[in-house]
């Protein structure tokens, strides 16, 4: 960014210099200090500031005045008058003549990481009394004062010049009368941001309000600048904002834009008297604009407010802006990307083919078969010709303990290579139930119900109704693991029944060989983290209380059941019930890339040593709070750095991804006063607080959120992002097209993430037109995100790989919830461990292992002596065969001890695992033709593993000694 210093300004009544320190003091002192001049010793001096504040509590921060040469504090310290316009007081005794500083914001300095839980220091000390008299009884005249030499900053970041130097009410009072109008307008170029939201800086006392704007653009430059609206003697209402510009288009990022779906929206503006809105306007100069002067009238309007125009002078000048200006981000001019429709096309990306017919309403998505009923409902669903559903799925309206025969007829059909749409209907005398039917191109699929009683002059007023319940009846071969209804991952109960709470709103149930994941929509809020944003049940599903889930046996099969309990439903009342299923898994496990793509994780020092390319690291995650990628979700500042790093990497054959996501923002954003701007849609409200920058610049409606301290005494002070979908998902999309094309990243590392499955699709449908083998990898901490593998379902077709992650207590866990809530398996995924450092033994009947050389609960992590294992056994070439699944060759006598096979011809790896508190002593059962062994042949022998065991040779029946929660790797070969 550019820095625009020194900053020179000169206040009628003081002269003060405004800038920036030349060497940044000790942070400790605060960001704001003056320099005064006392000319000869004393026992009282006097310092009149006019420090024009905007931040608040001024009352409440300790003052210091400290020798500028010897570093000595001035004890005594009398306030006379604090206030946001000014300070005086006196202070003394002032022993030595000359310069001193005179701190007024200092705080209590926090290293490392987390969230900022300081303060600023109270205020100073009392003076003592004997002073305190003095300075009472003191002539005025024999008070020695001091002269201000300037007002700094101790860095540019932490300035407020110009643009929060507040005017006086005076000041105020007489601008007003010189500008009678009840709305003011003023225009500001892109280098000052507008900030205060509650007042106009003095700059805009001094300038006037305008009517014009005059600026100098690049051929190709996306140019952006403001206008900031002062509602100066009343409220405004409904404020709209148009152009008369045909040369170059404009926008009002303020009153219009594109939502993450790709719906066009008008934002209307109310103004609070008192106000200030800031409006940013981009004008969108193409490359063959020819260069010269170009003029457009911006028309503002409200619905109590007289049109105001803004007249526009644009010179472009011959010079072409390659970038449009994004590499250059103080030109504000990624703001278009606010309003970006990238990787929205639709259109199947790899692994996935375009949706095919198969036969009359039946398609193959996601190697997945799904036949639709007339209803618009999967009647039936297979995975690799393996049933999945054992009954049509039916979504039913029961009255009198009956469900209500209705016989639909399909009106509509639409396929795509992407899409199959589907809209079907019936009625039963005065109840209608209309379905539609989306089909994506990876077995997900939507649908939305309708329930409508229609009037009629014979029927009766109303209807009551004993349930509304969606059916998914299952084959018993295929649910018999679940998650989801207020139960962990687990093996599928006979009976459960459960009602809204969690908060959930998915679940699902099923094996590695097929399975269906469901969720509930109709709510405000449907990404992963329903426990952050907490958004009420849908409505028509929860049915105030009475709605809820059950799993239930029928004949001899699984139905799992959403109902929503007794209603009564009235003539020309309509229901209205979304729900969206997916088939798993999303797409087959990807084995050799789990044993070959190894992991490199580090915070703070992202980069691999020899000995970790040695173990066969391939794949390198740059997380945030590093000099590379500083700031945490804004990879924008340090991209010489970062993409020198890449470019390293690259030349080792490494892969790099990088830490970038959404939750919450950085307080180094460039646009983060644009992005303020806009109310509360991308940056989120709150009681404000947290660490001193956010409290002096932001003051108030902000959420605290990440804290880094850097050595140098930098800090990233991230706010939390507005929940819901806002435009930063378009920008957020643009800006990762941007690195992968401009920075070379090869993906992305996604940490709990808020956004939903649109976005997820459109992330994955850009990274696949730029670079293919992108990779995105997903991390999520149950403690937070309550059951992530239930809560991110939707967006596995689009994961390489997971790491489930903080919180999981291996340790504790059954062998139903490894497989379901941590290894990603059923969904066609696989994984690494995190929390304590994973569990070793239990982890390779998963084929997991920890990332090099992340630290949790004290542990540094470290697969390596795992990896050497894989190695030499050259794991990637086997068949893993879990012990999950009906075929597997190695099983052993005891129900908590598991096995899976890695088998190759003429060698396998037995991986053993004792899932219980006590030892257990096993014997294996092997089946030795489907293992491709000759008994007679065999050896059984455990290779030595640093930290998990020591070399042993076993006999074919030997009893085998497991120890609680651990386990054996063996080699069975001939």
């Amino acid at each position: 960014m550019r820095l625009l210093i020194p900053l020179l300004f000169f206040f009628a009544e003081a002269s003060a210099q405004w800038q920036v320190a030349p060497t940044p003091w000790s942070e400790s002192f605060g960001s704001q200090r003056a320099v005064i001049e006392i000319s000869k010793p004393s026992e009282i001096s006097e310092l009149n500031l006019m420090w024009r504040r905007h931040d608040r509590s001024l009352d409440q921060r300790r003052l210091l005045i400290i020798n500028a040469v010897t570093g000595d504090t001035v004890r005594n310290i009398k306030r006379l008058l604090v206030n946001p316009e000014e300070c005086r007081i006196l202070f003394g005794p002032v022993v030595k003549p000359g310069k001193y500083y005179f701190y007024y914001l200092p705080f209590g300095v926090q290293e490392g990481w987390g969230y900022y839980g300081r303060s600023y220091l109270k205020p100073e000390p009392a003076p003592d009394e004997s002073w305190s008299g003095l300075a009472d009884r003191q002539d005025p005249a024999k008070i020695v004062k001091a002269k201000i030499l300037a007002i700094e900053s101790r860095t540019a970041f932490d300035s407020f010049f110009p643009m929060e130097i507040v005017s006086t009410a005076n000041e105020l009072e007489a601008f007003l009368k010189k500008y009678p109008d009840p709305v003011l307008l003023f225009t500001e170029s892109r280098e000052f941001p507008i900030r205060m939201k509650d007042q106009i800086p003095l700059k805009w006392i001094q300038t006037g309000p305008s009517g014009k704007f005059t600026g100098t653009a690049m051929r190709n430059e996306y140019f952006a600048f403001q206008i900031g609206v002062y509602a100066a003697r009343q409220d405004i209402e409904g404020l709209t904002v148009s152009f008369d510009s045909q040369a170059i288009p404009m926008t009002c990022f303020n009153t219009e834009g594109t939502d993450p779906y790709g719906k066009p929206f008008v934002k209307p503006l109310d103004i609070p008297t008192g106000r200030v809105q800031a409006l940013w306007i981009g004008c969108d100069i193409a490359e063959t604009t020819a260069p010269g002067s170009y003029s457009a009238t911006i028309r503002i309007k409200a619905k109590n407010m007289d049109e105001k125009l803004i007249r526009i002078n644009l010179t472009v000048n011959s010079d072409i802006l390659p970038d449009r200006g994004d590499g250059e981000p103080w030109r504000h001019s990624r703001l278009r990307w606010l309003n970006s429709t990238a990787g929205s096309w639709g259109d199947p990306i790899a692994p996935y083919q375009p949706i095919k017919a198969v036969r009359v309403n039946t398609f193959e998505a996601a190697h997945h078969l799904i036949t639709f009923g007339s209803s618009g409902l999967p009647s039936d669903i297979q995975n690799d010709g393996k049933p999945v559903l054992s009954a049509p799925v039916d979504f039913s309206v029961i009255v009198n303990q009956e469900p209500i025969k209705v016989s639909s007829v399909i009106s509509r059909r639409e396929l795509t290579d992407g899409q199959y749409t589907q809209t079907s209907g019936g009625t039963n005398g005065n109840l209608r139930i209309n379905c539609q039917t989306r089909l994506d191109y990876d077995g997900y699929m939507r649908f939305t119900a309708t329930v409508d009683y229609l009037e009629s002059p014979e029927g009766s007023p109303f209807l009551n109704i004993d349930d509304i319940r969606l059916d998914i009846p299952m084959t018993r071969e295929r649910a018999k693991y679940m998650m989801g209804m207020g139960l962990p991952g687990c093996a599928t109960p006979l009976m459960h029944n459960a009602k809204w709470k969690g908060p959930a709103d998915s679940f699902w149930i099923g094996d590695a060989d097929g399975g269906i994941w469901c969720e509930l929509r109709g709510s405000t809020y449907h990404g992963p983290l329903l426990n952050l944003y907490r958004p009420e049940p849908p409505l028509s599903w929860n049915n105030e209380g009475q709605g809820g889930f059950s799993v239930l046996p029928v004949g001899g099969n699984t139905t799992a059941r959403v109902f929503t309990g007794p209603r009564t439903l009235r003539a020309g009342e309509r229901l209205k019930y979304e729900w969206a299923l997916l088939v798993t898994p999303v797409k087959p496990v990807n084995y050799s890339s789990q044993f070959l793509n190894r992991y490199y994780h580090s915070g703070a020092q992202p980069t691999p040593g020899k000995a970790d390319f040695d173990a066969g690291v391939k794949v390198i995650n740059v997380h945030h709070a590093n000099k590379f990628n500083p700031f945490i979700n804004y990879p924008f500042i340090a991209v010489k750095e970062m993409r020198s790093l890449v470019d390293s990497l690259h030349r080792l054959g490494m892969k790099t991804k990088i830490y970038y996501t959404v939750r919450e923002l950085t307080n180094h954003v460039t646009e983060i006063w644009a992005l303020r701007s806009l109310g509360y849609e991308i940056l989120g409200n709150g009681a404000g607080g947290g660490y001193p920058w956010l409290c002096e610049h932001f003051v108030d409606g902000y959420t605290p959120q990440w804290y880094q301290h850097f050595p140098d005494g930098q800090v990233d002070a991230s706010i939390l992002s507005a929940p819901g979908d806002s435009r930063w998902l378009n920008y957020y999309i643009e800006g990762l097209a941007w690195l992968v094309k401009n920075i070379d990243i090869d993906g992305l590392y996604l940490d709990d993430v808020s956004f939903d499955r649109t976005i997820i699709k459109r992330m994955r449908t850009v990274m696949s037109k730029l670079k293919p083998d992108c990779m995105i990898d997903l991390h999520s901490n149950t403690g937070f995100s309550i059951g992530p593998a239930t809560q991110y379902a939707e967006f596995f077709p689009y994961v390489d790989k997971l790491w489930f992650g903080e919180s999981f207590q291996y340790d504790k866990m059954s062998p139903e919830n490894w497989l379901v809530e941590t290894s990603g398996i059923p969904f066609g995924l696989m994984g690494d461990m995190l929390q304590g450092g994973g569990n070793r033994w239990l982890g390779m009947l998963f084929g997991m292992t920890v990332r090099l050389p992340w630290s949790t609960e004290g542990v540094v992590l470290d697969p390596r002596p795992v990896w050497k294992i894989w190695d030499e056994f050259k794991i990637d070439e086997s068949r893993m065969i879990g012990f999950w699944e009906e075929d597997c060759p190695v099983k052993t006598n005891q129900p908590d001890v598991k096995v899976t096979v890695y088998q190759k011809p003429g060698k396998s790896l037995i991986a053993i695992g004792n899932f219980s508190d006590s030892h257990q002593d096993i014997k294996l059962l092997i089946d030795w033709k489907a293992l491709g062994f000759d008994p007679d042949k065999c050896r059984i022998s455990a290779p030595e593993v640093e930290n998990f065991q020591p070399a042993r040779e076993f006999t074919r029946d030997e009893i085998i000694r497991v120890e609680p929660r651990k386990g054996w790797m063996v080699y069975i070969y001939e």
